[in-house]
């Protein structure tokens, strides 16, 4: 590679001046430099960059027996990520109980629906050696929970929690499924580009609350799955307003409609408003989800509506 490409490539390019010392190049000569490439070098340049990045990625291979995969995400944790996914599953059971559901939480270090489901004990192996997930509600599931002890700490360097996500990804016998929901960790790292780019994901909903501070973090999480060339389905604005059970009085305590905000901006739409009630902690405590336990609430209402924005939105599985 000449020293004009590299350059350009790596940028910290030194030249051996007259008398034998290392003398930088100046930013005068390096901007004369880049003019001397033409365009087709310099096209030449971004094709062979494109090899180098696409190399050693992963080829997309859908999971046996899964028709729609729709993955619940957020950029930042403590924003009711989870709550949004085991509801979203159960509501997607209740509106076409036709439809076989499954969920599956890749949230390694803090798994949150054995808890949620009620759900305890070892998964069975099939006859293939595939782990069978367990069922409550009609919905399959399978955690990392259900393969450590509920209080025993994750404590894993990278490759090994990519080796859980690939086991929990390809060893599970979800028989037929119409829409696999995922829980996914929050933030934007190796769990979310790994399972990004190992499964074909039909779409994404982002979960925030209506505060800045987690707006912020859930713009990143809805430019991420665009980077990877994951359709983005919507938002939903969790925790968006506080009734007072006794006055009624309405108080946003983490601010208003932050997430429309943020979904106009992105070009996106609020698949719905969840509000911060009592009965959607309390029910997830317990592990009866509220859109199990209450389903005739305004809470469980929401989801159901929520569901059906999700699946407005899906594309029908013979595209």
């Amino acid at each position: 590679m000449g020293i004009w490409r590299r350059l350009l490539l790596f940028g910290g390019v030194s030249l051996r001046a007259g008398g034998g010392a290392t003398a930088p190049l100046g930013g005068s000569r390096a901007m004369v430099c880049r003019r001397q490439l033409s365009g087709a070098e310099s096209e030449t340049l971004k094709q062979r960059r494109t090899q180098i990045m696409s190399r050693g990625l992963p080829k997309q291979k859908p999971i046996e027996g899964v028709k729609q995969v729709i993955v619940v995400a957020s950029g930042k944790g403590g924003v009711g990520k989870s709550t949004t996914a085991v509801n979203l599953a159960l509501a997607l059971a209740a509106n076409d109980s036709s439809k076989a559901i499954g969920l599956l939480d890749v949230d390694v270090y803090g798994p949150s629906v054995p808890k949620m489901m009620n759900l305890k004990g070892n998964p069975e192996l099939s006859q293939s050696n595939l782990m069978r997930p367990l069922l409550n509600y009609g919905i399959a599931c399978m955690s990392m929970g259900f393969l450590v002890e509920e209080n025993e700490p994750v404590v894993w360097r990278g490759l090994m929690v990519m080796s859980a996500i690939e086991k929990l990804l390809r060893q599970v016998d979800w028989g037929q499924l119409d829409y696999l929901v995922v829980d996914m960790p929050p933030g934007t790292g190796d769990v979310q580009l790994s399972v990004s780019q190992n499964i074909p994901i039909t779409g994404a909903v982002i979960v925030s609350t209506p505060q800045d501070v987690a707006l912020m973090d859930a713009h990143k999480g809805a430019e991420m799955f665009r980077k990877v060339h994951v359709p983005v389905l919507g938002l939903v604005q969790n925790m968006s307003v506080f009734q007072c059970p006794k006055c009624k009085h309405k108080t946003h305590i983490f601010g208003a409609d932050g997430a429309r905000k943020l979904a106009q901006t992105l070009g996106l739409e609020v698949l719905g408003d969840i509000p911060l009630h009592l009965n959607i902690r309390e029910a997830s405590d317990t592990g009866q989800p509220i859109v199990f336990s209450q389903p005739e609430s305004d809470e469980a209402k929401a989801y159901l509506r929520i569901a059906v924005e999700v699946v407005r939105r899906l594309p029908s599985p013979s595209e």
